[in-house]
């Protein structure tokens, strides 16, 4: 299907101002990962391990409840035929 670019910008147009933003960062990212290479496995186990301390925000977070799903609450909201942990 081609769209023609002219359409693209009579929609965007027509968005609110928050809503243009949004687009304009997914536009944005189609372009990054469009732009790089892949990374596989194979990649991922020959690189450096992360040896970065965490931050205190990170420290929170990961001591945070906020936003927990148990496995069986993610299977029974996403409808998933396998079992999580």
């Amino acid at each position: 299907m081609v769209v023609h670019k002219e359409d693209i910008h009579i929609l965007v147009e027509r968005l609110q101002e928050h809503d243009q933003k949004t687009v304009f960062d997914f536009l944005q990212y189609l372009i990054d990962r469009s732009e790089k290479k892949p990374v596989g496995w194979a990649e991922l186990d020959k690189a450096e391990p992360d040896n970065e301390p965490l931050t205190e925000e990170e420290h929170r977070q990961l001591n945070s409840d906020a936003g927990y799903v148990t496995g069986e609450e993610a299977k029974r909201e996403f409808g998933l035929q396998v079992d999580l942990p």
